[in-house]
């Protein structure tokens, strides 16, 4: 079982710190307001990642795939939601350096994972990599891989926020911020587009 954690981690080490929906986000959020800023968001997203990907591993993968027209639908509210959230930021001023005007919440990051079309996409070719009819039983496979996949994302967000973060501590001025909130809009914009087109 250790092999198998080991080359799963491997395997999501590119998709886990690449740019996407959920890595933007919380860098946006860790520029208004630093890491603490990100807890709520991040609780909701991790709980939800958990529950997803449980949920997906059982049997919810094959759902999607019977019903595609259920996914085009998740995909396509997914970019009205990037699209609001790019809004969000286009609209910010600069941080006082203490806390955001409007905090993430709990409901905006399961949404986020429920809404995020690159998610479900890593779950299912994980499972498909990973999960095995041999050896260990099913469900500790199951919860092994699924907690995994958690934590590794929750590093990489965490590992965003303060990028984020450390990117508002040299952006300062009212400008400076200004100009970095319409970077964090622009780019959750195009990853909005990129998911519309898939």
């Amino acid at each position: 079982m250790i092999d198998t954690i080991t080359a799963l981690v491997i395997f999501l080490l590119p998709l886990a710190y690449s740019p996407g929906p959920g890595n933007l986000f919380f860098a946006a959020i860790g520029a208004r307001g630093g890491l603490a800023a990100s807890v709520p968001a991040s609780a909701g997203y991790h709980v939800a990642t958990w529950v997803v990907t449980f949920a997906m591993g059982y049997g919810l993968a094959r759902v999607l795939t019977d019903f595609p027209a259920v996914f085009d639908a998740m995909q396509v509210a997914g970019a009205i939601y990037m699209f609001w959230l790019a809004w969000v930021f286009l609209r910010a001023g600069a941080s006082d350096g203490t806390m955001p005007a409007r905090t993430a919440s709990f409901v905006d990051g399961v949404v986020l994972l429920v809404l995020n079309p690159k998610a479900y996409v890593i779950i299912t070719l994980m499972f498909t990599q990973f999960l095995s009819a041999d050896g260990v039983d099913f469900v500790t496979q199951l919860l092994v891989i699924t907690t995994v996949f958690t934590l590794n994302n929750l590093i990489a967000f965490i590992f965003w926020t303060l990028i984020g973060d450390g990117l508002a501590r040299i952006f300062r001025t009212e400008r400076e911020a200004r100009l970095m909130n319409v970077a964090f809009g622009v780019m959750l914009i195009a990853v909005a587009v990129w998911m519309m087109m898939r």
